[in-house]
């Protein structure tokens, strides 16, 4: 695949806005265009793949905890921790995803399932270890999913993904924010009477 390159775009919105023949727009209306030439004429500053990658993850970090603040909002009883950190993809440092937050749920055999929600800025499939595989969906823009997770037994704090209910650990995905509010509720409790207004929504 070839590289990608990135340029700064600030400017871009006056200069579309710019007439095409500005000496003309003065003779035709006597206004004086005070904004940035036509891009065409702009010189590119472009950017390292380190500069996109930190603007990308201010984006992915606002959105984050924009949706945590959502799901928290929905109901008095709903507390779920905020820990929003945001990861690139290398190569393509304009796209990445972001975790959002954790919680465990009890299962119906009584079992802890450890879990974390995700947001992302692009669709696609995701293989194991959260590596994303196939061809991006570009008529979706956005992904939210959920993964089952546990404790590394080489390395106590590290968190690795669960493949005891499914072998990516992927307990769901979907590019509706809707659909992933209520899973993401759903998934973060286990009482029958909220379980079902949760389902109303």
């Amino acid at each position: 695949m070839s590289k990608l390159r990135y340029f700064a775009a600030e400017g871009l919105r006056e200069a579309i806005k710019a007439p095409a023949t500005i000496h003309s727009e003065f003779l035709r209306t006597g206004r004086i265009f005070r904004g940035r030439e036509r891009w065409d004429f702009i010189e590119k500053r472009y950017m390292s793949y380190e500069e996109v990658a930190e603007r990308t993850g201010r984006v992915l970090e606002r959105a984050g905890e924009r949706t945590h603040d959502r799901i928290n909002s929905v109901h008095h009883s709903i507390s779920f921790p905020k820990i929003v950190f945001h990861r690139t993809l290398d190569n393509r440092p304009h796209l990445g995803y972001c975790h959002v937050t954790a919680a465990k749920t009890e299962l119906m055999n009584k079992e802890q399932l450890k879990w974390s929600f995700y947001i992302a800025n692009f669709f696609s499939e995701i293989g194991e270890e959260l590596k994303f595989v196939g061809r991006l969906d570009r008529r979706v823009s956005r992904m939210y999913f959920a993964v089952a997770v546990e404790n590394d037994n080489e390395v106590s704090t590290k968190m690795v993904v669960d493949r005891k209910l499914r072998p990516n650990g992927i307990l769901f995905r979907t590019h509706d924010p809707k659909v992933a509010l209520k899973n993401v509720l759903m998934l973060g409790t286990n009482d029958p009477r909220l379980r079902q207004k949760i389902r109303d929504l």
